[in-house]
């Protein structure tokens, strides 16, 4: 029972035979908290697609699937034109009721302006939003730190920031007797 080693010293191993996947390498066991390998898990998931998951990330049998649902071209091209029809339709009943609210609104701006031509004036009027009064230059004079911003901040026409929100129920510090605007509500 004579065997040489010497041929067998010689061959080299192919390298597939010897390498390892990493995903697949053996790892020690720490001990019993197993929180870094659960996390390990979850954020680098395997990669490997030899089942279906239930989520529908990777389906083997999709193309089967679509050509069962989508026999054929033309099926296909039918169903879309169908859609953009759809898409169609409902973006001509979307301006159509725009183009009727405007239509109801152009009418209100109308009857306004017949019946009183100074709230019209007032409706329409434009305003430069960082423009301040005489009255609002001299109230902000004195005011420093937040009320200073907030007074800068404050865009006119808005609706007031310091306002409560309407609710059901009253808050349960009740009401604060002694607030008071930083400025006036009219200020023109």
């Amino acid at each position: 029972m004579s065997f040489s080693l010497a041929p067998l010293q010689n061959l080299k191993p192919t390298l597939r035979k010897c390498q390892t996947s990493i995903r697949h390498a053996g790892r020690t066991a720490s001990g019993g908290d197993t929180r870094p390998e659960i996390l390990r898990r979850t954020l680098y998931p395997s990669n490997l697609r030899n089942k279906a998951t239930p989520t529908g990330t990777w389906r083997r049998d999709v193309g089967r699937a679509l050509q069962h649902a989508i026999p054929s071209v033309q099926a296909h091209e039918t169903i879309e034109r169908a859609w953009l029809l759809y898409q169609r339709h409902v973006r001509r009943k979307r301006d159509a009721e725009l183009q009727r609210k405007f239509e109801k609104m152009r009418e209100a701006m109308d009857e306004l302006e017949r019946l009183d031509q100074y709230l019209f004036t007032e409706a329409n009027r434009r305003e430069d939003p960082r423009a301040r009064s005489p009255k609002e230059v001299q109230l902000m004079q004195p005011l420093r730190g937040s009320e200073r911003k907030a007074m800068e901040a404050r865009i006119r026409g808005l609706f007031p920031r310091e306002l409560r929100v309407p609710t059901d129920t009253p808050p349960r510090t009740g009401w604060n007797y002694d607030w008071k605007p930083i400025r006036p509500a009219s200020t023109s």
